[in-house]
């Protein structure tokens, strides 16, 4: 036997195999004509690869769907799609303090949606590991799905990642990027969270330059250069380090590098609200339990103090603008997170300090639409990416063989 012969014919029926999944993944039902157009197969190869991923339980053969009357002449078409049991893809935003989890099948339909609360630094590694493993399994039997349904799991955290999904050394970001491989059901992908935010952002509204802040307790860059998400060699192309040069000093000793706007918000209220001199709704409430959200709802009352607080983040926000113009280049900067339903007094103010350096090019400040599931929602896009690039690295769920289904009803 010609061993290089076989190999060669082995990997030629896996080329054209991925090329024909590929396909369907991106259709509804189709015809061999149709594959045959798209994939530029002959239609005998076509068949014979449909008829060899029916076999292994990626596509299944479905009836002609004209009823209309019409009479056909020769054999109807044979029509394809890819099964619904074919297994299903998980993303989920591991954050310090909640875990947000979305199963949706492998055209990106959403079918199951399920957050909780967690404290991670009680729970440690093994515990998040743990936790989240649970919480899938839950949001999967909530639909009728197991573990053995996900083919990809993909999960974002608030940490550095370099390209093999490590982060270096700190005991936070240690903490955060919890071994998640180990506990989570089909191939795992960690990847930071902002980036998958970049990721969610650029296929809801496509741009090839641009930065997606993703703030609240804390912040980080997703950053996206001629259409390429940018990572650096230890993930820390977004991790705004430059921030602690930009407030450092006398002048604004009160704001954290790594503090995100909901943060800011939230302390500066806390800190100085007693020493303010006017009048603000705010005194009212306990020191303590001030909340950012607290703040924006006064300034959209027209309190004075929690307006000079949205002017100060609007300063720091138009400064991390020039600053990713200038070295990037980026035309949008995109707020996102739970805060950005709120954040465009913010954008506002940062908007009108732009229009005075007319001399450096002017990104455009937006508000994020995804809200708090931005993180999740990008996992879901990068883990339908991931498996229509390369599918033939995952093995779908088998069907039930013919004489089993009676017996499993």
């Amino acid at each position: 036997m010609n061993t290089t012969s076989a190999s060669s014919t082995q990997l030629l029926r896996q080329i054209n195999s991925d090329a024909l999944l590929r396909f369907a993944l991106e259709e509804q039902v189709f015809t061999a004509g149709e594959a045959m157009a798209a994939t530029g197969l002959t239609r005998a190869t076509v068949l014979g690869v449909c008829d060899g991923l029916v076999d292994i339980g990626w596509l299944e053969e479905v009836e002609d769907g004209q009823s209309d009357g019409r009479t056909h002449k020769g054999r109807p078409a044979r029509r394809y799609q890819v099964r619904e049991a074919a297994g299903v893809v998980v993303g989920l935003d591991a954050g310090e303090s909640y875990f947000t989890a979305i199963v949706a099948d492998l055209r990106g339909r959403e079918l199951n949606t399920r957050r909780q609360s967690i404290d991670s630094h009680a729970l440690g590694r093994a515990g998040r590991g743990a936790s989240a493993r649970e919480m899938i399994r839950l949001t999967l039997r909530d639909i009728g799905r197991t573990l053995d349904d996900v083919l990809l799991t993909v999960v974002g955290v608030p940490a550095p990642i370099d390209a093999h999904g490590m982060s270096p050394e700190g005991d936070f970001w240690h903490l955060m990027n919890s071994g998640f491989a180990s506990h989570l059901p089909g191939m795992v992908i960690v990847e930071n969270d902002a980036n998958l935010a970049a990721i969610a952002e650029r296929a809801h509204d496509p741009s090839a330059n641009q930065a997606t802040l993703l703030t609240g307790e804390r912040f980080g860059a997703g950053l996206i250069v001629d259409g390429h998400l940018l990572r650096g060699p230890r993930g820390g192309a977004g991790e705004m380090r430059f921030l602690d040069t930009l407030t450092a000093g006398k002048f604004v000793p009160d704001e954290g590098g790594t503090d995100g706007f909901g943060a800011l918000a939230r302390k500066w209220a806390r800190s100085r609200v007693h020493s303010y001199e006017g009048k603000t709704m705010l005194r009212h409430i306990p020191e303590g339990e001030i909340t950012a959200e607290d703040v924006f709802q006064a300034a959209r009352e027209g309190d004075p103090f929690a307006a000079d607080i949205i002017a100060r983040l609007g300063d720091r926000l138009a400064r991390i603008a020039v600053v990713l113009s200038s070295l990037l280049d980026v035309e949008r900067v995109i707020i996102a997170g739970g805060i950005s339903r709120a954040i465009e007094p913010v954008l506002e103010h940062a908007r009108t300090l732009l229009r005075t350096d007319s001399d450096l090019p002017l990104p455009e400040l937006v508000a994020s639409t995804l809200g708090a599931e931005v993180v999740v929602k990008g996992a879901i896009e990068s883990a339908l990416t991931r498996i229509k690039h390369e599918p033939g690295a995952f093995l779908p769920r088998p069907p039930v063989p013919e004489e089993l289904r009676g017996k499993l009803q």
